[in-house]
């Protein structure tokens, strides 16, 4: 038995069989890079830490898929496929029918069985929301960081808790599963506000949760304070980070599937910190953590 439902477990629950994210970048931007509400985009951002590089935007939808098919199939013949909108926030700049003519056009690529898209909780609208939910399979993948509104500011998120929850109802109320993503460690934040942020995660219809540890990429605004001396990141150790993730997987609620824990930027795209080791491996850590008698259950026995 696994210690806690992971993304597969969820995904099992509306395919039959293997599944795979495909990303897909269609030139979207942010509100807080184009100035609508912001300028710069978030301190921490650098898109093409996790871009895969055959998400090339000048490259229709169903190019990068089919590009995206070919490399995985090598391996994996028989895997089937999500398209992940994935790059900026990916319901914004258009309409709704623009928007929904976009996801739909995904399906056209032999082997894509439903969409997931990366967006910000602000930029969500019902009349987005009820085409969305007229698609074959959705998922909307809400990038929400932290349930801190300082720590939102000093981000420059551009956007509240109050916004993430709204959102999430709104997508929940219309039958679409719900992602949320998470950076566990953002400048100021202590374990104790990382842990009201779970648990305010459990009190809202999210179904899947993404989260990982705090990185410094390369070319972004917190990678310049870095250099001068001014981090306020929690820069875990891998021990550090696994410790975390086990009291997180005993405080979200048991329904919550994980997607991830960590994230990988290449090396040449990472300023901090450097852990050296393989997603695999973190993951045996926390089966490590959580095979350890918790201090509630401690407690109980006392």
């Amino acid at each position: 038995m696994k210690p806690y439902r992971d993304f597969a477990d969820f995904l099992a629950c509306h395919f039959e069989g293997k599944m795979q994210k495909l990303s897909v970048n269609a030139g979207f931007s942010c509100p807080n890079r184009d100035g609508t509400i912001g300028r710069g985009g978030c301190t921490y951002c650098n898109n093409r830490s996790f871009s895969p590089s055959y998400c090339n935007p000048s490259d229709p939808v169903g190019e990068q898929l089919r590009k995206g098919i070919a490399f995985f199939s090598r391996k994996y013949p028989h895997m089937r496929y999500l398209a992940y909108f994935q790059a900026y926030t990916s319901t914004y700049g258009a309409s709704a029918e623009a928007l929904a003519a976009l996801y739909r056009s995904a399906f056209d690529t032999p082997g894509i069985e439903g969409v997931v898209i990366g967006t910000r909780p602000d930029c969500v609208s019902p009349a987005l929301l009820d085409a969305i939910a007229a698609l074959p399979w959705a998922m909307v993948e809400y990038g929400a960081e932290s349930s801190h509104d300082a720590t939102l500011r000093a981000v420059n998120r551009g956007h509240t808790w109050a916004a993430t929850e709204k959102a999430v109802r709104m997508t929940a109320e219309r039958g679409i599963p719900v992602g949320l993503h998470l950076i566990m460690g953002l400048p100021g934040e202590t374990e104790e506000m990382m842990m009201e942020t779970l648990c305010r995660v459990n009190a809202l219809p999210v179904d899947v949760v993404k989260m990982h540890q705090m990185q410094i990429h390369e070319g972004t605004a917190m990678a310049e304070a870095y250099l001068r001396g001014e981090n306020r990141a929690r820069l875990w150790t891998p021990e550090e980070y696994a410790r975390f993730c086990a009291k997180a997987v005993r405080t979200l609620r048991p329904d919550i599937a994980i997607d991830r824990f960590v994230s990988q930027a290449p090396p040449e795209m990472l300023t901090a910190p450097r852990w050296g080791i393989k997603n695999y491996q973190f993951a045996e850590l926390v089966a490590r953590e959580l095979s350890q008698t918790s201090p509630e259950e401690t407690e109980k026995q006392q």
